[in-house]
Parts: structure tokens; sequence; C-alpha cells
């Protein structure tokens, strides 16, 4: 049967309305948000179908997705061992291949393994490993299109618990927290573009922005933030902020012409993005410690870290003053995303929850234990199949198409 050409069109819409990649480390916007819809947000008291069972070894890597392959690393636990870039059929969980190299297990106050995230970048995927190694490879084999030793290269001083950011393409450069305020590369070559300092980077992910028609990003660096355009690499503002242990390991978030900043036991700022001034009137005394969070109808969904004390709170707060409008307990520091106005979060203990995205309260639509032992990894929506991963490795696929 031949269908007419407007058919065609609409079917197609209807099917990318349904289901979208997520090619790097907070979504294809970069602020945990997936584009996807018509997933199933509740279940029966069983919980989701597990589609598939992996391990990928300890870390806490969380997945990437793209042209049917999910991407993630992990550290095979031994002291002098080794990282692997694992790529797994997205649907099947079967291994399609992996890339392995030499790396301590560095688990000096934690697990060790693996911490930053790769991207997917068209056919191929960048990784930043905890000691320096950056990588290039190609997404359907896996083969090696260039390698470079970071700190032998460019003499950058490695942070305390190793490199952990992702790599953000912008065009035709790969932007990496390595060095004082950020390196780029080409990304065709790895060609070093520019360079600012050998001092520690911190761990956040840079996020990119723009002011007056330029394209920048920001960096949280070892002991501050700074605005830095990306095609040149000049610092437009830096901002000191400082965060327990000088840790830093929130991506910033850029929402409505302002930049959140959060990390452990440093209560969350606001600045403006065009000169890094603070916002006026904003103050909160919620402390993010891994995970963002995610702004959602004028409102952020984040988890708080009690410090010192066991446990954390998943919070809401009003984007425009910061003024907290509910904390849930219960959850530990977990971490979260949202898709088609709904939150998708997974507890510290691996407890998976969909909850409407409510300001006036917190409104769990299910619940399951999917995956246990700790888990402070971003869950991940794709193709109607949430990913879930704890830190030793074990890795699991919910099916939640609603098929």
């Amino acid at each position: 049967m031949r269908y007419p050409v407007f058919h065609i069109v609409l079917l197609a819409s209807v099917t990318l309305g349904l289901a979208a990649d997520w090619p790097m480390f907070r979504g294809p916007d970069l602020n945990g948000i997936s584009r996807e819809s018509g997933w199933a947000s509740s279940w029966s008291g069983e919980g989701p179908k597990v589609a598939w069972r992996a391990r990928v070894g300890l870390g806490f890597s969380t997945v990437v997705v793209g042209s049917g392959k999910l991407i993630t690393t992990g550290h095979d636990g031994r002291a002098k061992g080794q990282d692997t870039v694992w790529c797994l059929d997205a649907v099947t969980g079967k291994e399609l291949w992996k890339h392995s190299y030499d790396a301590p297990l560095g688990n000096k106050y934690f697990e060790g393994g693996t911490t930053g995230t790769p991207t997917i970048d068209g056919d191929r995927v960048f990784h930043l490993s905890r000691r320096g190694d950056f990588f290039c490879l190609e997404l359907e084999t896996g083969k090696v299109v260039y390698q470079k030793q970071l700190v032998t290269e460019l003499g950058v001083e490695v942070p305390e618990w190793g490199f952990s950011s992702s790599p953000l393409v912008e065009g035709k450069l790969v932007i990496l927290n390595v060095g004082s305020h950020g390196t780029a590369l080409d990304k065709t070559t790895g060609k070093i573009v520019w360079q600012n300092g050998k001092g520690s980077a911190a761990y956040a992910t840079a996020v990119p922005f723009d002011v007056d028609g330029t394209r920048c990003v920001a960096l949280l660096t070892h002991r501050e933030c700074a605005a830095v355009e990306i095609a040149t690499g000049k610092m437009r503002w830096t901002r000191k902020f400082v965060s327990a242990y000088n840790t830093s390991a929130c991506a910033p978030v850029v929402h409505d012409g302002a930049l959140l900043l959060s990390g452990e036991g440093a209560p969350a700022v606001k600045l403006n993005l065009r000169d890094g001034a603070p916002v006026t009137g904003w103050k909160t005394a919620t402390a993010t410690q891994f995970n963002s969070g995610v702004v959602l109808d004028g409102h952020l969904y984040t988890f708080h870290g009690l410090g010192g004390k066991s446990g954390g709170e998943l919070r809401c707060l009003d984007w425009s003053t910061g003024t907290t409008k509910w904390a849930q307990t219960g959850l530990g520091v977990g971490s979260l995303m949202a898709a088609d106005g709904k939150l998708i979060v997974l507890s510290e203990s691996g407890e998976l929850l969909t909850a409407a995205a409510n300001p006036q309260k917190f409104d769990a639509l299910a619940r399951a234990q999917v995956v246990g032992r700790k888990c402070w990894i971003v869950p991940v929506l794709a193709g109607g199949r949430i990913y879930l991963r704890n830190v030793p490795g074990d890795l699991v696929c919910v099916d939640v198409s609603g098929r």
C-alpha cells in the first residue's frame, strides 16, 4: 500500500516525537531534559520490565546513546588495572566493541574507577580519562582515530581526584575542563586550538551559553567559575566559587539569562551570564552535591546534600528567588533527569521513581527497586528505555516504551 507524501511526513514526525537520542552528558540540550515523549511513566507494582542487564566495571560514568548504540565506561577494580570504554547495543545490551587502556584504580577517599561520561558526536566517540588520556574513537567499530596524553603535552596539573568532566563538542571544537580555564581541541585532528593556563581544573563539565551573539562556555575551575569565549579562549569574566574539598563537581545550570553554581557544602549562587555578578534577591541554603538538577516551568528540581549528616533531600526551588517549595527525604543523595514534564529519579540506593514536576508537592507517579548498592549516577531515558547504573558497574535497561 502506498501512502501519500503528507502521511509519510506525519508518521515520521510522530515517531521522532516519541524517541530521542542522548548523545552527551546532560542530554542533547545540556540541561538534563530529554525531548522524548510518549513513554510510560507509571507501571504495575512489580515495576517496569527489565529488558537486559550488563556488567561494565567500577565507575561513576553514566551512559550516552546514539545511532542505536550505548556508550559508557568502567574500571576492572584492580589497583594497577584498566579502564574500558564499552559500546553495547542499546536495545539488546549485546557487546558491540570495547576499548581498554591501562589506568590506576584511583580510590583515594572513594571507590575509584572511571568518572567522566563519554560524548557521541556523529560517527565519533570522545572520552577523557582521569589522568588525562584523551581518545577519539569510531562509533561503529571502536577503532582509535587519534589519542593524546594531555598532561604530558600541555603540562597541566591533574586535579586531586583526576579529570572527571565530559568532552563538550561545539562546532569544530572539543572543549575540555583541563588546565586553569579550559582547553580546546580541533575535534577532527586533536590539534590544540587554545589553552588557558596549566593549573588545576575542577570536575564539572563545561556548559555553553550566548552573550551578545558570542558563544561562550562556563567552566568551573579549582576555586572559581570562568566564562570563556569558545572560538578564541578569551576570558569574559571570573567569579570566585569554592565548594567543600574543592570538588565543584556539578555542571552549571544555564537558564533564562542566568547561571547557577552549586557544589558540596556550598549553597548555590545565581549569576548573571553577561558579567558574572550575583543576581539580586536570590538566595538558598541548597547545596547540590553531584547532579545539577533540571529547570521546569520556573522551578529547579535538584538533590541537596546534607554535608556531614547521612542522607539528602530532593528539593524544588523557585528559580526566580531560590525559595524552597518542598523537600523530600528518604532518597539519599540521588540523581535525576526530566522528560515530557516529568522527573525520572534514581535514589542513592537504586530505587527508580517517576514524579510529576509539581512545585506544590512531591508527587510520585511510580516507584520500584531496580538496581541495588550505591547509585550516584544519572539515569538516562532514550528510545523508550531507561538506563540505570550503580557504582560497582551493574547496568540495567528497563522498557518504558508502553508497548
